[in-house]
């Protein structure tokens, strides 16, 4: 079984609606969803896909369990952590031994745009299937500046296979027990050096893919030019057309909200008028079953980050129109 694939908990429930919403549209309605718990805060996820018989949240702790030590030996450094408990973005990597045998995993803050048959097609040639341009920036996944960095990868393999942990497709079982012990002993021997110390699970996924020497397929870097799309909220150019969005004409595969923290997200739905790209899109899916509760903004328009975020009780306040709106 094939099946769509994210990461949530109820910090980014009004991305994650939307998200739902485009895969109903765009994929259809059956189609399976998985979604893995960054934490334990899931109330709110759990109540609304009580309503969708095609989305469960992923509940087998042994598998959660093996990845937080996974991560604990290979890279404890980007773990998200408290006292008594782990968390966090590498809890994504369940999907490797998770209920698909081909899925795509999509991060909350993306909306799916177009058919993704093509990305599990090529699931059939390749490990790994992804769509973006992340491979213009070296410095954001690995190390530039350590002398290992080349012994480990070829320059050719480093210019061509990195990729945003946004969105990617892959298979079940590609990294089974003794490759991950395999890939802990060449961290701890002196490799976790070739990771950028920034970007969280991002760094560490693009090692993995390419020290098992995975095959990957990047339709960015495949595509001709004038067939491939953008995927980031950052390009400004991008053509909205029913609901849809368009690069020079070709339909996106999906848009990615980068840099666009869920705070801004909640605020907006909860009536604050903060701007930020392709907001009425993100409205529109994340109120598609629901278009009564689209907010109706009172106030002027701010830009996102010019715009302070209100605290909890000041939204909650003006969604009761207890305070003023102004």
């Amino acid at each position: 079984m094939n099946g769509i694939c994210t990461l949530g908990n109820d910090y980014v429930f009004d991305q994650l609606v939307a998200l739902l919403n485009s895969i109903d549209v765009i994929l259809g309605s059956e189609t399976p969803v998985c979604i893995y718990p960054f934490d334990d805060q899931t109330q709110r996820i759990t109540d609304e896909i009580a309503k969708r018989p095609n989305v469960f949240l992923y509940d087998d702790l042994e598998s959660i369990n093996r990845w937080d030590q996974f991560m604990l030996a290979a890279a404890p450094e980007r773990l998200n952590r408290s006292k008594f408990r782990l968390y966090g973005a590498h809890r994504r990597f369940c999907a490797f031994d998770g209920p698909f045998d081909k899925f795509i995993y999509l991060d909350a803050d993306t909306l799916v745009m177009n058919s993704l048959a093509t990305v599990f097609e090529k699931l059939d040639s390749y490990d790994f299937v992804v769509y973006d341009f992340q491979f213009k920036d070296v410095s954001k996944i690995y190390n530039v500046n350590s002398p290992k960095l080349l012994e480990v990868f070829q320059q050719e393999r480093i210019d061509s296979e990195i990729f945003c942990s946004g969105f990617y497709g892959a298979k079940r079982g590609i990294f089974n027990l003794e490759q991950r012990d395999l890939l802990i002993s060449y961290l701890k021997n002196g490799e976790a050096e070739l990771l950028y110390e920034g970007a969280g699970e991002q760094p560490l996924i693009n090692y993995m893919v390419m020290r098992s020497n995975l095959s990957i397929y990047n339709f960015a870097r495949q595509l001709p030019d004038n067939k491939k799309t953008g995927c980031s909220a950052t390009s400004k150019h991008f053509e909205e057309r029913e609901n849809l969005l368009y690069d020079k004409g070709n339909r996106l595969t999906y848009i990615h909200y980068i840099g666009i923290p869920p705070n801004i997200n909640q605020a907006v739905c909860a009536g604050e008028n903060i701007e930020f790209p392709y907001r009425d899109l993100f409205l529109y899916y994340r109120y598609l079953h629901e278009p009564e509760k689209r907010p109706v903004f009172q106030n002027p328009p701010k830009r996102y980050g010019d715009a302070p975020v209100p605290n909890l009780l000041t939204r909650a306040l003006r969604k009761l129109k207890l305070i003023n709106q102004g």
